[in-house]
């Protein structure tokens, strides 16, 4: 791990540990938890931090834990020992780590014991890990979504924390948007010369890779759409299919994206298949249109099925009033999953405490065909990030079963429904930042309607500088416009910077003006890339008399 030390890191770390003292009034213990073998003791999967260790510590620790009371926030990890070193290379001190997030103080973890006392937790995943919680707090630990007591006070707290991001949560979550459409951009112009799934996967996340990130869930690359968390990527491309593909990028520090765009293999949607895609984007688009604070998801949900039933019936695949269509989940048929879900430092974000993060206290899940799967059922607010999600299956496991065969008999055209066969399912995400006016789609930069998505997969995939080039070319950016924009905006804002940043590099992004400051030029660059991955980049220095 490297360190890159911020005052603003550590100023959010110590807001975010000081509300939380706000609404509690005993300490906390937050572990990282640990890796685990994958097949022997050397070999391990990656090692992910829990997410709420991470969102008061900070940094990806492994096998550390924070203990947090009235503000204060107290490192217990071991420094790497010589065979480590030797082994995986030298990584910081514990007290630079400590140094670098604001911790008032740093121990051994041997130390924790002692200062456990009265301690809150919430259970990690990993079984060693929780076994040392329960251990070390001298009670059995059930798994987070089941606290009692001051666990479950304390899980309270950090879900009303989580739900509405911070800025520094949101500078992540924008620059993991930011990658993630980069990725799908390249997973189109990929698809031409893949023969499988797996390759336009490959190309996909070798972005998210070079950018220093991984993925935020494993990716769904598929042809298959009507597998809903489809990881298979064997099949072949051939030219009548969609492919389906969900996949987004975490940052080094955890904030995650999530996005599915569908597009035809070939380059060019069918008749039926672009019927279909335009009854899915209205569903979309009249989504996102409704966000705002105040507006209960569950309704954005019941406007999707509404819009989904109201498109499946001008095609002739369902018949009957739109509304009765909705209240009898007709629209499940072929829509049965929700509208979306929390992102953030979880994909699903806090979803290991189970609908108390989820859904707004004294309501429960109901057992309706069309809304058991809705993971969010709350009042939105500003500040939380939602995607929005609507697709459509067609599922064998539902639509050749006897009893829904039977129960919805009267209101499926089954004969015009086969006229859409080669539709096996289409699904459009993006992730909608809720504002105090409305909403930010943070994934807009990526398209949604028809012909550019077809622009985008006849064209051929380059690499490095040539696709961030490729792709500025399909939005009529061109070069020599893009350098008189950088020179302008570099010759306005040095006067200002060069008393402050002399000697440092400024990187700036064509269109949007905005730049960005490092001491290295390489990171300059990175930290616009980050923000704008297929922006038109410049990086020059600041120096007298230049």
């Amino acid at each position: 791990m490297q360190l890159h030390p911020t005052s603003d890191l550590a100023a959010t770390l110590l807001r975010r540990r000081s509300r939380l003292a706000e609404l509690i009034d005993f300490p906390v213990i937050l572990w990282s938890g640990r890796s685990s073998s994958r097949n022997y003791p050397a070999n391990t999967f990656p090692f992910r931090a829990s997410s709420h260790f991470l969102y008061f510590a900070g940094l990806p620790l492994e096998n550390a834990a924070i203990r947090l009371e009235a503000g204060k926030l107290e490192l217990f990890m071991d420094d790497a020992s010589p065979d480590s070193a030797l082994w995986h290379g030298e990584v910081p001190k514990r007290e630079e780590i400590a140094k670098a997030i604001g911790a008032d103080g740093v121990f051994a973890i041997t130390q924790l014991e002692s200062r456990s006392a009265g301690a809150a937790t919430i259970s990690v995943q990993d079984a060693a890990t929780q076994q040392a919680q329960s251990h070390l707090l001298n009670r059995s630990l059930a798994a987070a979504k089941l606290s009692q007591g001051i666990d479950l006070e304390l899980a309270r707290a950090i879900i009303k924390l989580r739900l509405n991001h911070d800025a520094g949560a949101i500078s992540e979550l924008r620059e993991a948007a930011a990658v993630t459409v980069e990725a799908h951009k390249a997973g189109m112009m990929a698809t031409s010369k893949a023969k499988i799934e797996a390759g336009v996967r490959a190309a996909m996340e070798a972005v998210i890779i070079s950018h220093n990130m991984t993925c935020s869930y494993s990716s769904i690359v598929t042809v298959h759409g009507e597998v809903l968390h489809n990881e298979q990527y064997h099949h072949s491309l051939q030219p009548g299919d969609l492919l389906l593909a969900d996949v987004g990028a975490e940052t080094s520090m955890g904030w995650a994206a999530d996005v599915t765009r569908t597009w035809p293999v070939s380059g060019k949607f069918s008749s039926t298949q672009k019927d279909i895609y335009n009854v899915v984007l209205a569903a979309h688009d009249a989504c996102i249109a409704k966000i705002r604070p105040g507006v209960e998801y569950l309704d954005i949900h019941l406007l999707a099925a509404t819009v989904i039933a109201q498109g499946l019936v001008d095609l002739g695949i369902l018949r009957g009033n739109v509304e009765d269509l909705v209240e009898m989940d007709a629209h499940a048929l072929f829509f049965p999953h929700g509208i979306g879900h929390l992102v953030g430092l979880d994909v699903h974000d806090m979803e290991d405490l189970g609908d108390l993060a989820g859904y707004e206290e004294q309501r429960v899940r109901s057992d309706r065909f069309g809304l058991g799967y809705l993971r969010l059922n709350r009042p939105l607010s500003a500040g939380m990030l939602v995607t929005i999600e609507p697709g459509f299956y067609q599922v064998p496991a539902i639509l050749n079963n006897i009893e829904m065969r039977s129960k919805y008999q009267d209101v499926v055209d089954w004969d015009r429904l086969s006229q859409f066969a080669d539709v096996r399912g289409i699904r459009i995400e993006d992730d909608v930042l809720v504002t105090e006016s409305g909403s930010e789609v943070l994934t807009a930069a990526l398209p949604t309607n028809i012909d550019t998505i077809e622009q985008l997969v006849k064209q051929e995939l380059r690499s490095g500088v040539e696709r961030r080039q490729q792709i500025n070319v399909i939005s009529n950016n061109s070069i020599p416009a893009f350098i008189k924009r950088c020179r302008s905006v570099f010759e306005e804002v040095r006067p200002q910077l060069i008393k402050d940043y002399a000697g440092w590099f400024v990187a700036i992004e064509s269109d949007s003006g905005e730049y960005f400051l490092d001491e290295d030029h390489k990171l300059a660059k990175q930290k616009a890339l980050a923000k704008y991955p297929d922006g038109m980049i410049c990086t020059l220095q600041l120096v007298e008399g230049v």
